[in-house]
């Protein structure tokens, strides 16, 4: 039995760096994933695929792994950055896309992250997981946004 917990999250925010230099980090997974943390491993699966896999979380006793691999896509003219699930990767699929914009003396970057995560416990403990999960993925790309607006010289 499993439950699945999904996870919508958008963010917008300004920096002091140049849209050339933010494009050059966000592009570049491994730069990128650099900077979100509980990374256990970042996989290079070729063709633009790379496998996440998180530390785990939780007690000795009950702990879940996150594993998930998605297929990059980058396109410098366009600003963006887009993600998409590999099917039979783990237990999560997760896409989503940064999308990049030259404000001139400051960069604009969206961020925008769908995931489905499946934890292998009884659908009853829905409730109790659920907002775990979710409260847990949200303070890791939070702290991902952190670290990169402190990479990226500061929030405008």
């Amino acid at each position: 039995m499993t439950v699945n917990v999904t996870i919508d999250l958008g963010y917008e925010f300004d920096v002091k760096a140049s849209a050339k230099d933010v494009f050059a980090v966000l592009s570049d997974v491994p730069t990128s994933a650099s900077h979100f943390p509980k990374v256990h491993q970042l996989v290079d699966l070729g063709d633009g695929v790379y496998r996440w896999e998180m530390e785990k979380v939780g007690t000795a006793q009950v702990n879940i792994q996150t594993i998930y691999a998605c297929k990059y896509v980058s396109n410098k003219a366009k600003g963006t950055v887009v993600w998409t699930p590999v099917k039979g990767e783990g237990n999560a699929l997760v896409s989503g896309n940064w999308k990049i914009t030259d404000n001139k003396k400051s960069t604009n970057i969206v961020l925008k992250i769908d995931a489905e995560v499946i934890v292998p416990l009884p659908g009853l403990m829905k409730m109790i997981v659920a907002p775990v999960v979710e409260s847990e993925f949200e303070k890791l790309v939070d702290k991902y946004i952190a670290n990169l607006t402190k990479k990226f010289g500061g929030e405008i």
